[in-house]
């Protein structure tokens, strides 16, 4: 691994902990002393990464920090091109249309020989339609989760039984045939699962629900026994 490889792979380590990790811990996954990892960190600081920290603390780098996408490996390109095809295809307009102004801004700045090959990708995406539930009721939905705040909705189940509700939306599933909403629903006084064509009405509320939508989250996960990403 070259040094300019070892200062790319110690930013995307750095990316993925949300938390301050020891220079030991950074070393180990690298593959090299900590003295050179101390020397890779003020290399990185100079060239404009806020990175946090000191020995025997951990370091951590701040938001804000990106790298041009002309680093991107092939795999990784083509698993962008793939996922903004998918919803391009997929989602409602509000989101393909972002997918897509996404891609053309990577692509424009990738160099010609891999902006070619995204543009040309032979991954595509198979027949299939977007989901029941309509472009403005996902969009609030969207929106609710980002700031965390609370929903009324009237919701059809099953059986065709319509309920009012107060949830508080805090992931949004998207499968082939329709959108699953997961809340905290203050009826049940629970986590439940609301398919988005299900909804019959929704009401974006001024009130912020009460616990962080990462905490939601992270309980959720625990609930169900799903493993973290």
């Amino acid at each position: 691994m070259t040094r300019a490889e070892r200062l790319l792979a110690l930013i995307q380590i750095l990316r993925r902990h949300r938390r301050p990790t020891t220079a030991a811990a950074l070393a180990a996954e690298l593959g090299v002393s900590t003295r050179s990892l101390y020397r890779d960190i003020a290399v990185l600081r100079l060239q404009g990464a806020d990175i946090a920290g000191e020995p025997g603390l951990g370091y951590m780098l701040r938001p804000g920090f990106l790298l041009p996408p002309l680093m991107f490996s092939e795999e990784e390109i083509e698993a962008l091109v793939l996922g903004s095809r998918w919803i391009a295809e997929r989602a409602d307009d509000e989101l393909a249309q972002a997918a897509s102004n996404a891609l053309a801004k990577i692509s424009a700045v990738l160099p010609t020989e891999l902006g070619d090959r995204a543009a040309s990708s032979s991954l595509l995406i198979g027949p299939g339609g977007r989901a029941a539930d309509g472009d403005q009721q996902i969009a609030i939905l969207r929106k609710a989760i980002r700031a965390e705040r609370k929903l009324s909705i009237g919701y059809t189940d099953a059986k065709a039984t319509l309920t009012q509700r107060i949830v508080w939306p805090f992931a949004l599933a998207f499968f082939d045939h329709c959108r699953i909403v997961a809340a905290w629903c203050e009826m049940r006084a629970d986590f439940r699962h609301f398919r988005a064509d299900r909804i019959c009405s929704v009401e974006l509320l001024d009130a912020r629900y009460p616990r962080r939508r990462a905490t939601l989250l992270q309980e959720w996960r625990a609930a169900e026994n799903i493993p973290a990403q």
